[in-house]
């Protein structure tokens, strides 16, 4: 049925949620996993520089370990559950575009994913990010809650 599972995360609970369910699903149906992770990119200001208190190579950096941090969770995971994992982060301001395109770059089969994650009210007012891939992705997504 399924071989290759993407499971985007943004490090919430919900999404490391869907993390565990796409896990198990992968173990049950002898899949492999993709862990990914799309951090958005350093915010460019031209004007009131004097109040940015990081600079772009220490938010690259700080994200880059967070983003490793959220993979390495997810390799635990699916070691655990004896599910062959890969993992992926990168940098992009539309995680919707790049969890669809990540996705059929690699081959993957299904994306597993929550409902929401740390945006929260702002998915009420400019639409989840699960819901642009759903619009997005010519592949099959399992919405988690």
């Amino acid at each position: 049925m399924y071989t290759h599972i993407l499971l985007p995360t943004d490090g919430s609970d919900l999404s490391m949620h869907a993390v565990d369910a796409g896990i198990q699903l992968a173990s049950r149906l002898d899949a492999k996993v993709l862990g990914l992770h799309v951090a958005p990119r350093y915010p460019v200001m031209s004007y009131m520089t004097e109040i940015v208190t990081i600079s772009e190579s220490q938010y690259n950096e700080e994200s880059a370990e967070r983003a490793e941090r959220y993979l390495a969770e997810i390799t635990a995971r699916a070691k655990a559950a004896g599910v062959a994992c890969d993992t992926h982060y990168t940098f992009d301001d539309h995680p919707a575009k790049v969890i669809a395109a990540i996705a059929e770059e690699r081959g993957c089969d299904l994306i597993v994913m929550a409902s929401h994650g740390r945006r929260g009210f702002d998915r009420l007012l400019l639409g989840s990010e699960t819901q642009r891939v759903l619009l997005g992705s010519k592949l099959p997504v399992l919405v988690c809650r």
